[in-house]
């Protein structure tokens, strides 16, 4: 009995080594300095202690093996209980988005143009907030807070590419359609939509509260009504690497968030493209010319929720994605939404991006009824007012959310434990603020041989 307790603690103690010692090694990796010296003294004491031990007399050994088993079967028990289970949000919206209204398309309205003055005659709420806007620096400006002439060239770059494969989102069909199964050409989209670079992939039957109204960007008449009848949407993810994106708010963000919108639009450009020459109208839905709402697509077509910060939460790379929509009548089948129950509570408890959001537009406390929907939502007129002070889009709610950590072994560990017990995410979050901190340290300010950036 004493060789086998013995044996037992060799086990458990070594375990316990490995498992923390490749989690110290992890995280140096990930750069993540205060999370490596914290696991690292976690597993230091931990091994210390259970191997200790091994020095006690036979009836100790025994004793303290049957207090280990006990925990384990303690935990156990308590992370089975039912304990915040919530519910994902499968109802629709009860009336289309008008594009003219939301803050991107208002901020490019000019000033004294006829755009202008019949926006703010509708809604004069809006004008004194997006005047106010205007006056700020803006988005790469060098007059901004966290100016640096390199990551904006690198960044505007980004997005004037984007802007050149505007036009590019629809053109003509092939006059002959081709005769293939559904099965075949939803495995065929979806296979082509991962070749040309996308993470995931999803499909959703387009509904009318998909689309928006009325044009406010892009491509088409400003004020025009949306004319799309297609029947099905493809909905797509590309990542956002982790370690530009930890660096927000500062520049590295907006040099990554313009370097993938550029490969959303790219794939969503090639894959619509390739359907049309197939003998089936599609179009691309890319940053600057959108026709549908593409988070809310994208969690239709099963590829994660609608998270406390208005963006979509993946089940493995949380808000760290762009996201891409093609349309088309091309004959697919649509992937059932399930709704993640497990992220919507994690968010519900988690709030983290809510107590770091330097402008305070991300809501704490519970989802709310908005069109008609359960859903948290934030205030985009202070968001988008904040960067036009800072001069990046922020991003600083991504870079803090627990979900955003990168996609590998002890992470997704920490996921799959989410996603089945509430009482994991509870703990879970403890842990997270304990490695990482409640207020996340930003990563990098730069990335490139600049100079000096700017201080608030």
């Amino acid at each position: 009995m004493n060789f086998t307790t013995t044996i037992i603690l060799i086990v458990i103690s070594a375990g316990f080594f490995i498992f923390g010692f490749a989690f110290v090694i992890t995280s140096i990796r990930e750069g993540e300095q205060k999370a490596s010296i914290r696991s690292a003294g976690i597993t230091l004491t931990g091994t210390a202690l259970l191997s200790s031990s091994l020095v006690l007399p036979p009836l100790g050994k025994t004793v303290f093996v049957g207090i280990l088993l006990g925990v384990g079967l303690i935990t156990a028990l308590v992370f089975n209980l039912p304990l915040g289970e919530e519910s994902g949000e499968d109802s629709d919206p009860l009336h289309q988005v008008d594009e003219r209204e939301i803050i991107f398309a208002r901020a490019r309205l000019i000033p004294g143009s006829p755009e202008y003055e019949a926006y703010y005659r509708l809604h004069p709420k809006h004008q004194e907030q997006d005047d106010s806007s205007r006056e700020k620096p803006g988005l790469l400006s060098p007059e901004s807070s966290y100016t640096d002439p390199l990551h904006s060239a690198a960044a505007g770059a980004s997005f004037y590419l984007t802007n050149a494969l505007r036009e590019a989102v629809d053109g003509p069909v092939a006059e002959v359609k081709k005769d293939y199964s559904p099965e075949l050409l939803t495995r065929t989209v979806k296979y082509l939509t991962k070749y040309y670079g996308a993470l995931d992939c999803g499909v959703t039957i387009l509904k009318s509260t998909h689309i928006y109204s009325h044009i406010g960007r892009g491509s088409g008449k400003y004020g025009a009504p949306v004319e799309l009848k297609h029947q099905f949407a493809i909905a797509f993810t590309v990542e956002m690497d982790y370690q530009m994106t930890s660096s927000a708010p500062y520049p590295p963000i907006t040099m990554e968030s313009g370097r993938q919108y550029v490969e959303s639009a790219r794939v969503a450009v090639q894959l619509a493209a390739a359907i049309r020459s197939l003998g089936f109208p599609a179009r691309a839905h890319i940053d600057g010319n959108y026709r549908v709402i593409a988070p809310l697509v994208a969690r239709d077509a099963g590829l994660g929720e609608i998270g406390r910060m208005g963006l979509l939460m993946t089940p493995r790379q949380g808000p760290r994605v762009r996201v891409g929509v093609v349309t088309t009548d091309m004959p697919l089948i649509a992937d059932n939404y399930q709704a993640n129950g497990s992220l919507i509570d994690f968010c519900n408890i988690c709030q983290k991006c809510a107590d770091n959001c330097p402008s305070q537009s991300i809501p704490h406390g519970d989802r709310e009824v908005n069109n008609g929907v359960l859903r948290w939502k934030i205030i985009p007129e202070s968001c988008y007012h904040y960067w036009t002070i800072i001069g990046t889009d922020c991003g600083r709610c991504m870079a803090v959310c627990p979900y955003s950590h990168p996609d590998n072994w002890a992470h997704n560990l920490v996921r799959w434990g989410i996603s089945k017990s509430g009482t994991f995410r509870r703990a879970a979050l403890v842990l997270d603020d304990f490695l990482y901190g409640k207020n996340p340290v930003s990563g990098s300010k730069s990335v490139l041989p600049s100079g000096s950036i700017k201080q608030q």
